[in-house]
């Protein structure tokens, strides 16, 4: 088995083999780009790490130690020498880009031998040394576990005792006496002596970044992202002839996008550090420059970096995310992968580059990620109202979009506040690959170190969140949980307010405005339309929801919770007395009144989504929802009985025994939706003539009104029949009163199992179907969603039980089976019926493409998913296109004459 593959001999396009940076420099290698020499350990090489309980196959070391003796011969070096010595980098690299999520190490090879020959060999003992102190960092931090802070003491005491303030200022003797600190730190963490022979070095490196496969935070980044094993299963490992950015003043290093990541625009965007090394710029540890001043301060090198920008976007045909280092005036690449950029950025380089002629309209709407599409609705600053505000500070604006909260100022506070519904500012000096789980936890990212291309910018863009980097005048500290600027103090708790398009601080909760759609975007979305064929309708309850949705691009309503409406305040109290009444008379009064207001609500949507259908489904939750929680009476009760008594206490013991009476084991699978409406058929009657009254008035308007009524929780023809009878004969009173004919669809959902496998027959009576794939998912399942996921779905996911959560994206082989049968059932007798799914997976470019498939209709999602259900249904469509078609071998007969001759010849 091959497991390790020298940069002149791996396929670039082999990501999931050699994974996303080992291919690109497999690729740049072989398109003769300045590339530093080395090779690639295959994520097949992973996967038997973990399989072997985290042991490498017996012969891997032989083929890397054939590798090194390759790569002598190349960099004409070797390795660990006493003269010239070959030192190299240890990197990840997945299939997909996860940026901060595993680990590096730079420099290997250095040992107190080998740092005395590059010493005498480049003349520059302090460059040296300074190399030395960064590997034995690295290599205690990633390889044994040591906390960074017992690294950063030394430094910080090593500069204190020099007198200067930068690292970059430390001379060789204080170079020396912090490695010899830090092999200290590392000893005592280890109990053994530090490793001094690279082959153990490069061993140790090797198995680490494995190690940082499973990591805490590349898990939770896998998670949140939906990166499953099918996408992305073990990290490579790439190890590289080292190049150095920190031999001097005539030696840099950057990290650069080939446009820039946050609004698209087509110019290099980037940091670069003069005598440094790549961390320095991805830790953020020292304030960077803006590439631009590359041009006047290097000018030879920026000039190669522009002419490497602009050939490796025409190669990739997308825009690039470039690691480079000058070394005493050469200039090398470190690595490209395509750029993680913001939707907004995503937007205008897909328009951009399809008006360049470097893509067409297709490949521009496939690269898009559609559920990153939802940050383009983010809030923005209303920068009038700001002004009532103090503006504290301003930093480097690094991730566009608004937020307000309250300052935090450690990691593990942030995460258990976020995680109880807290809106957190996660502040910190600078962020680190550890501090993931908190960024997920926060609504914006505020630091006082750091660059565009810094670890926090990086994620922060990538997760679509507000952030402000190199924040240089706030300092920041953890220990006091405060930051100070000027005369202002800002404390653990304080509301504070970031603006990450403009880098600006405020206190307290200064008021945001609504995005609008750009041009760009706009123009994505017709392309999206033109190309998708599935539909795209909104779940809304409100004329202000159906705007929006109709805003947004679309095309109807799926879903209108009629329920929705007895909630608003108006009218809950005339619904739970309607839900107290007696008899049937005294329910018939509260009813009209109901009526009214139900009609009002339905022409004001109608209305909104004028021209498309709107579907409207009948009560659905259990009525006793509708009443004040039974403890809370009690308790209520309880208090007024020691007080003394009240005038309430009688209404609040009649609201009790009701709730009682009314209360259920399992509300999910009781008394609710259909049968609601057949042991109380005035509800639902009173529903569909509020329906039909209201299509009546918008016809005589001359308004192009489709309303649907569809009938939730059935299970049986029965059901779905009585309610057609109670539909018939309003359709027929109403149309009566008016003089009208009224074209008013009657349909069901299928959200009951049974439902689902007899749609056959629910087919003789509905119009269209609409699967309800919330409910549908709980009882495939056979659990409910706030049980499952506040208690035991994550461990689900953890164990890898399931790949991904069901009520996010759709189970395939368990709902989606259920779901195929019941449209391929449902269409024997209805060849042309209407499908609609109205359920949160609408919303879900994952599940838009396997309803697609299925040949489901239309899918309905809220209004501000819009957008990425357009966007995904286009790429649905684009995808089916481009695979490969299944070629089936015809059978060929032997005519029944010869077969006879043959069987007579025998």
């Amino acid at each position: 088995m091959k497991m390790v593959y020298f940069f002149d001999e791996g396929d670039g396009k082999n990501k999931k083999l050699l994974g996303g940076k080992g291919a690109g420099l497999c690729e740049m290698t072989q398109l003769k780009l300045p590339v530093p020499q080395g090779f690639t350990i295959t994520t097949d090489v992973c996967k038997l790490y973990y399989q072997n309980n985290k042991t490498v196959p017996r012969d891997l070391w032989t083929q890397v130690k054939k590798n090194i003796t390759k790569l002598e011969k190349i960099a004409k070096k070797k390795w660990n020498s006493s003269e010239n010595p070959l030192l190299v980098s240890v990197r990840s690299g997945a299939a997909l880009s996860m940026p901060g999520m595993m680990d590096t190490i730079l420099n290997l090879g250095l040992n107190d031998i080998t740092v005395e020959a590059l010493s005498k060999k480049t003349n520059n003992p302090r460059f040296a040394w300074d190399s030395y102190r960064r590997f034995v960092q690295l290599f205690g931090k990633v390889v044994f576990g040591v906390d960074d802070k017992k690294f950063d003491h030394i430094l910080e005491s090593a500069k204190k005792a020099q007198g200067v303030t930068a690292d970059s200022d430390l001379n060789e003797q204080s170079l020396r006496s912090v490695v010899s600190q830090y092999k200290q730190v590392c000893q005592t963490h280890t109990g053994k002596p530090f490793p001094t022979h690279p082959d153990e070095q490069l061993q140790l490196a090797v198995m680490a970044v494995f190690n940082s496969w499973m990591g805490e935070r590349a898990i939770v980044y896998r998670e949140k992202n939906h990166i499953t094993k099918d996408i992305a299963d073990g990290t490579a490992v790439n190890v590289v002839a080292m190049v150095f950015g920190n031999m001097g003043n005539d030696s840099a290093t950057g990290v650069v996008f080939t446009r820039n990541p946050g609004d698209g625009s087509n110019h290099i965007f980037g940091d670069y550090l003069v005598n440094a090394q790549g961390e320095d710029v991805v830790a953020g540890v020292r304030t960077p420059k803006p590439v631009d001043e590359m041009k006047l301060e290097m000018p030879k090198s920026y000039e190669l970096l522009s002419n490497t920008c602009k050939k490796l976007e025409k190669h990739y045909r997308e825009p690039q995310d470039i690691e480079f280092t000058v070394e005493q005036g050469k200039f090398y690449l470190l690595q490209t992968r395509s750029a993680k950029m913001n939707a907004a950025g995503m937007i205008k380089s897909s328009v951009d580059m399809v008006k360049e002629k470097l893509i067409n309209k297709d490949r521009a709407l496939l690269r898009l990620n559609a559920d990153q599409l939802e940050q383009l609705l983010h809030k923005t600053i209303d920068y009038e109202k700001a002004k009532q505000f103090t503006k504290v500070v301003k930093g480097i604006a690094a991730s566009p979009g608004a937020a307000s909260g309250v300052a935090v100022f450690d990691v593990k506070r942030a995460v258990a506040m976020g995680e109880n519904g807290a809106k957190v500012i996660l502040v910190r000096e600078e962020t680190k690959p550890e501090d993931v789980p908190a960024f997920f936890a926060s609504v914006g990212i505020l630091t006082s170190r750091g660059g565009k291309t810094s670890h926090a910018a990086v994620v922060a863009r990538g997760m679509g969140k507000p952030c402000i980097v190199g924040c240089a005048d706030l300092k920041i500290s953890p220990e006091t949980k405060q930051a100070i600027v000027g005369n202002i103090t800002i404390h653990e708790g304080d509301a504070i307010t970031i603006d990450g398009s403009q880098g600006d601080v405020y206190t307290g909760e200064v008021p945001t405005i609504e995005p609008k759609i750009t041009d760009d975007f706009r123009t994505i979305l017709d392309w999206a339309q033109k190309t998708k064929t599935i539909g795209i309708r909104a779940n809304a309850d409100t004329p202000d929801g159906a705007e929006l949705a109709r805003k947004y691009g679309a095309q109807g309503i799926g879903l209108c919770r009629t329920e929705r409406m007895f909630n608003a305040s108006d009218r809950l109290g005339l619904f739970v007395k309607l839900i107290m009444a007696k008899s049937l008379e005294e329910r018939k009064e509260h009813l009209t009144k109901l009526q009214e207001l139900q009609k009002s609500d339905f022409i004001q949507i109608l209305k909104a989504m004028e021209g498309y259908k709107v579907t409207i489904r009948l009560l659905d939750p259990p009525l006793h929802e509708f009443l004040p929680n039974p403890e809370e009476l009690i308790n209520k009760i309880h208090k007024m009985e020691r007080s003394g008594g009240s005038p309430d206490m009688e209404e609040a013991k009649t609201y009790l025994a009701r709730a009682k009476e009314l209360a259920e084991i399992n509300p999910m699978m009781g008394h609710r939706g259909v049968r609601v409406g057949i042991t109380y058929p005035e509800i639902y009657e009173m529903q569909i003539r509020a329906v039909f009254e209201a299509a009546a008035d918008l016809a005589k308007q001359k308004v192009n009104a489709f309303p649907q009524i569809m009938i939730p929780q059935v299970g049986s023809i029965a059901e779905l029949n009585h309610i057609k009878s109670i539909y018939d004969r309003v359709k027929s009173e109403v149309e009566s009163k008016h003089g009208l004919k009224l074209k008013i669809s009657f349909g069901t959902m299928l959200e009951v199992v049974r439902g689902c496998l007899t749609s056959h027959e629910l087919a003789n009576t509905a119009e269209f179907f609409s699967f309800g794939t919330n409910d549908l998912t709980q009882a495939v399942f056979s659990f409910s969603r706030e049980d499952a996921e506040g208690k035991f779905l994550p461990e689900y996911i953890d164990k890898e039980i399931l790949e991904r959560n069901p009520f996010q994206t759709l189970d395939v082989n368990g709902v989606g089976s259920l779901v195929k049968l019941a449209i391929a059932n449902g269409k024997t007798v209805k060849p042309g019926i209407e499908v609609g799914v109205c359920g949160e997976h609408g919303g879900d470019p994952n599940s838009i493409k396997f309803f697609h498939n299925a040949g489901v209709s239309y899918v309905s999602a809220s209004p501000h998913r819009i957008p990425i259900s357009i966007v995904a249904a286009a790429q649905s469509k684009l995808l089916q296109k481009s695979a490969p078609k299944k070629i089936t071998k015809k059978k060929v007969k032997k005519p029944k004459k010869a077969a006879k001759k043959s069987k007579k010849r025998r």
